[in-house]
């Protein structure tokens, strides 16, 4: 009889992986690697010519195998080894999703150093911070653009020795002693190209490393490098690898920020476990051009990203004729009644199911294509609520979607809902791996392999992170029930009004941004007598009520000042209130007539709203509302 590696004491398969028969337990092993570099090594040898990730040139999708991935890998890592590069040493990276962001996250680990990525919409002052919090020695960016950024601050830090510049155009005459091109380091490390070399230090690898830095999005004070070591990656890519919705062939789309852990960990790291192909967007504006494009199996989004479909299907709808608009009534409540029952688990009585296969065969059916969703598995929402009405009408059209929730500190993935257990209105069951409790003021603690080793340079913040007994302590307050996480706010968000009442203002939050006529809103009312809320409107959805209902504006600021706005968004928050108890009902609001992008200081790059910083820059607002 053949042995079945498989089989071996204290493994099990899943998806055709060999993983812990026990996830979560030492040592942490994925089809017999303990890093990284190691998986990294193995996938691409014995993938070899399959394709492995596309990218657009010139509006074309361009494949490339594995072979290229690691060959890439290597001239990378070995040109910055040529450069001086040292175990240990911090690698920074600031571009926008692409190719040679993988590669340069990868090259850094198989040589034994550190990746950190920094956003794109970060001003200079902000990676100058974390070039010296860091002390990184080498940084990677993407063009002109962001290489201003370094200019403006090269004085300012003095740990960076070279730079490394992706796109050259607009740069042909541009010279700087510490500056190179891309493509003048893959020139190096082809003359410096040692196969045993590299493999040695792959070798050298031990679960115990510090991978990456993930920052924190600073919603509280400036942001803290979160050590991740490469053990806490692979107990990462372990339970996510029972929990997110990819397999061997499945076809993936990138396009959330790199540096943000919980894309790092879908688009480049799960695919080293199951040899998915990771198609990478050409830009944050054409999402959902690539996503209609690549039509993906799993698609894992912030609840900003599912929002913004959402509103747009609402759009169209509007404008289809009067049949049109009577049938995707019709056919979303059939989808809602068939997933009233599949929600809970319950058996879909015949006459419902039947009356979802005829309305879907008509119309879901072509919707979904028409989004790119029509062969999508499972998708996924996490790193901030989202509402229950809205992941009810997505299982309506017929898009299963799920809510997770995981954090920087855990390697970004904890808990998450599945096919068969699932809760609307939690954030699901803890992953394989994964511990949960609640600990001090209902605060939820989390334990496993997957959490982080700690804030670097801040052993003071680290320590107050975790409990005396080693849980990490997340600031986040929810309850337990039946095995499933209910998130109810955060302890920082607790608003206790004037009458002594505490109100965690998430849920209300939720349920105002469900409206496709807001995109936003803070709830304001701590030590006050009542609450009162500040509202974003969602652009595109009141510029077409607008124009529906002959309101005249001249831009997004005489907008939010119309009347009918006003009116609008009135009758929303009275239909939000209706469903909340006296004390918890917003008594008055004002809309923010500035449009908010990644790039303001009011909005996290993965477009979170900085409470402390909205309440400051619109306390006016706040006031006349008191």
């Amino acid at each position: 009889m053949l042995h079945d590696p498989s089989k071996a004491a204290g493994q099990r398969t899943v998806k055709g992986v060999r993983v812990n028969a026990t996830p979560g337990t030492r040592p942490v092993h994925i089809d017999g690697h303990a890093t990284l570099p190691a998986l990294l090594r193995d996938r691409c040898r014995a993938n070899g010519a399959a394709t492995a990730h596309r990218e657009k040139h010139l509006g074309i999708w361009q494949s490339f195998s594995w072979d290229d991935y690691l060959t890439q890998v290597r001239r990378i890592g070995m040109g910055l080894r040529a450069l001086g590069l040292r175990r240990g040493d911090v690698v920074a990276i600031l571009s926008e999703d692409n190719k040679e962001w993988m590669y340069c996250d990868m090259a850094a680990q198989c040589m034994g150093a550190v990746s950190s990525g920094v956003y794109t919409t970060d001003s200079a002052r902000q990676l100058a911070y974390l070039v010296n919090d860091s002390q990184t020695r080498f940084l990677f960016l993407e063009n002109e653009e962001q290489l201003d950024k370094f200019l403006e601050v090269e004085a300012q830090m003095p740990s960076l020795e070279k730079v490394v510049i992706f796109d050259p155009e607009g740069l042909h005459a541009f010279s700087h002693p510490k500056c190179l091109f891309l493509s003048e380091l893959y020139d190096l490390g082809e003359t410096h190209d040692d196969p045993a070399a590299f493999d040695a230090e792959i070798d050298k690898a031990r679960p115990e490393d510090l991978a990456v830095l993930i920052y924190t999005s600073g919603t509280t004070g400036d942001p803290k490098g979160v050590m991740l070591t490469q053990e806490n990656i692979l107990a990462g890519m372990e339970s996510s690898l029972y929990a997110l919705p990819f397999e061997k062939g499945a076809e993936q789309l990138c396009f959330l920020p790199l540096c943000h852990i919980l894309e790092r960990l879908v688009s480049l790291y799960t695919p080293l476990i199951v040899s998915s192909t990771v198609n990478f967007a050409e830009s944050p504006e054409t999402v959902f051009d690539n996503l209609r494009e690549v039509s993906p199996h799993g698609f894992v989004a912030v609840p900003r990203v599912w929002e913004k479909v959402y509103s747009r299907v609402l759009i169209m709808a509007q404008e289809a004729t009067w049949i049109g608009r009577w049938a995707f009534g019709r056919a979303v409540k059939a989808g809602e009644a068939r997933a009233s029952f599949t929600l809970e688990g319950r058996p879909v009585p015949a006459g419902v199911a039947l009356r979802y296969r005829i309305w879907d065969l008509l119309v879901l059916g072509n919707l979904r294509r028409l989004l790119g969703m029509d062969r999508l598995r499972e998708g996924v929402t996490g790193a901030a609520p989202i509402s229950p009405d809205l992941v009810k009408w997505y299982h309506a059209i017929g898009v299963p979607l799920y809510e997770g929730f995981g954090m920087s500190e855990t390697a970004g993935v904890a808990t998450i809902n599945q096919p068969g257990a699932n809760r609307t209105g939690s954030v699901g069951r803890a992953v394989p791996g994964v511990e949960l409790r609640i600990g001090e003021a209902d605060e939820i603690l989390v334990r496993g392999l997957n959490v982080f080793q700690g804030y670097l340079g801040k052993p003071e913040k680290t320590a107050e992170t975790f409990s005396a007994d080693g849980w990490l302590k997340t600031g986040d307050i929810g309850r337990i029930e039946d095995g499933y996480l209910i998130i109810t706010g955060r302890m920082k968000d607790i608003i206790i009004t004037a009458g002594g009442k505490n109100i965690t203002p998430a849920e209300i939050e939720s349920r105002l941004k469900f409206s496709h006529y807001i995109s936003d809103a803070v709830i304001i009312g701590d030590r006050r007598k009542y609450l009162t809320a500040l509202i974003m409107i969602d652009q595109e959805n009141v510029e077409k009520y607008a124009q529906d209902h002959k309101v005249p504006f001249s831009d997004f600021r005489s907008l939010c000042r119309a009347p009918e706005i006003t009116d609008l968004i009135r009758r929303e928050v009275d239909a939000v209130n209706r469903e909340f108890a006296r004390v918890e009902q917003i008594k008055d609001f004002r809309l923010i007539d500035v449009l908010l992008t990644a790039e303001d200081e009011e909005l996290t790059a993965t477009m979170k709203l900085k409470r402390a910083t909205v309440e400051t820059r619109h306390k006016a607002l706040i006031d006349d509302m008191y």
